[in-house]
């Protein structure tokens, strides 16, 4: 990954959205925006909050969260650790 966040910033890679629901096909244009994905990247955190996510997190985050970029074909999204709502736990 040549992306690294900066301070207390993660890149979450988000879940695919549904393609299918009972037997519909949603088109592009309806499909809701995950709000659920996995940490690809981490800052080290602040001086004032540390880190506690790390890559491989399977994580929850707010609809509005974060800020979209696109890196190699691949959408990801850059939010800060309080923008997370749940770390899943499996």
């Amino acid at each position: 990954m040549n992306i690294k966040p900066l301070a207390d910033r993660v890149l979450v890679l988000p879940a695919p959205a549904e393609e299918k629901i009972g037997g519909i096909i949603i088109p592009d244009t309806a499909k809701e925006k995950p709000l659920h994905g996995k940490i690809v990247a981490t800052g080290k955190g602040t001086k004032d909050e540390e880190m506690i996510l790390k890559a491989g997190d399977e994580v929850l985050y707010g609809k509005y969260s974060g800020t979209e970029l696109e890196f190699e074909g691949e959408k990801y999204l850059m939010m800060r650790q309080s923008d997370v709502l749940a770390v899943i736990e499996k």
